[in-house]
């Protein structure tokens, strides 16, 4: 660092919308809406969205080739309705060549990557991508024969300005029989153990280039876990119409192997004050395989799909979920103000976003330079 010109460090909060949604192998059509899922207020300067079984589970899906299909869905349908969500102004300064009416896009997709049925995007507001650099990916199945993708995670590390995120999307093993939760444990830590990113060679001297996980200055975990709650069905289902979320809390498996140090040590959750997010019927506020429906296949209602994170600089602002019934999960978001870093030095110029230009399309799930993902 040159001492006759010291960088000035500045502390901003930017705030992070994290959603997390198993959409049980179903396509979205074109006027499915997302408005009341991605809806913030005022609305976030980054959104983390992570999807499990955006495909079907089948053996071609898992064996044969990606079906991006769905996925060109996702990303349309969340292009317009994060930039048309109220509170929005379509009047910055922005770069981004896909332009709205009356100005540019709101926001720019930086990450995006798909692993079978796993699916992980990054938007973030035009005025930051500039400042988003660093992109690196990282995937670990866990699926079939340990390896496969079918299960797993897909993790994405960046930095913004001097501050690293890594975000990782996963799908964890299912299950509820007793002793299923060790198999979800055993998948925690594999991913924790083999993700790995490349170092960056980056302009900045002093640019941190994390390669672990817990390496980064931030942390956020999103994903069907799939953690149950460890009583019968009569059980829980009687706690949750009494909203009994404490005892039901009590016999969460993620909450039980966490506090005997055999999963997640050191990593936070929100309160829940929501019902179970699964397993419901089609279509419908009920849980699947109560007494006037024998017929249907029974879950033990739980909260299979959470949001945790790990470092300093976090504060989790609220912890809900979504009531769409498209699915037979219930999506599930956080918003989160984040501490960002930043350093100003008039005299040294800061380095070019196309620097993370290859790092990004190595993260899109398309061969081809497909127009929407095209932002550069």
């Amino acid at each position: 660092m040159n001492l006759d010109h010291p960088r000035i460090i500045d502390v901003q909060n930017h705030s992070i919308f994290v959603a997390t949604w198993n959409v049980a192998g179903r396509s979205p059509t074109s006027n499915l809406s997302l408005e009341d899922w991605l809806h913030a207020s005022p609305p976030a300067d980054i959104y983390v969205l992570g999807f499990q079984e955006i495909v079907p589970l089948n053996a071609g899906n898992v064996l044969g080739a990606e079906d991006n299909g769905p996925a060109k869905k996702w990303l349309a349908l969340i292009r317009k309705t994060l930039n048309n969500l109220p509170g929005t102004s379509g009047s910055n300064n922005g770069e981004d060549g896909h332009r709205r009416p009356g100005g540019h896009s709101r926001y720019c997709l930086v990450a995006s990557k798909q692993m079978v049925g796993v699916f992980l995007t990054i938007w973030v507001r035009s005025e930051l991508r500039d400042h988003v650099k660093n992109m690196k990916v990282s995937c670990v199945g866990r699926g079939l024969m340990g390896y496969l993708g079918n299960k797993g995670s897909i993790s994405v590390s960046m930095s913004l300005h001097q501050t690293t995120f890594c975000f990782i999307c996963s799908h964890l093993t299912s299950g509820q029989k007793e002793g299923d939760e060790l198999r979800r444990n055993a998948d925690v830590m594999e991913i924790l153990k083999k993700t790995r990113f490349p170092r960056v060679n980056s302009e900045c001297s002093d640019a941190k280039s994390p390669e672990t996980i817990l390496e980064h200055d931030r942390v956020i975990w999103l994903g069907d876990l799939n953690y149950r709650i460890a009583l019968t069905y009569r059980s829980a289902k009687a706690l949750v119409e009494m909203q009994n979320w404490r005892a039901l809390l009590e016999n969460d498996q993620l909450r039980i192997e966490q506090r005997r140090g055999r999963v997640f040590r050191g990593w936070r959750e929100g309160k829940i004050y929501f019902p179970p997010t699964y397993k419901y019927s089609t279509n419908s506020d009920r849980y699947a395989g109560d007494d006037m429906h024998p017929k249907e296949k029974r879950r033990t209602p739980a909260w299979c799909d959470r949001i945790l994170w790990h470092g300093e600089g976090l504060q989790q602002l609220s912890y809900v979920r979504g009531e769409s019934r498209f699915s037979d999960h219930r999506p599930v978001y956080g918003i989160f103000w984040a501490e960002v870093e930043s350093t100003h030095d008039r005299l040294k110029k800061s380095t070019s976003y196309s620097s993370s230009r290859i790092e990004v399309e190595e993260l899109l799930p398309y061969s081809h330079g497909y127009t929407e993902l095209n932002f550069f």
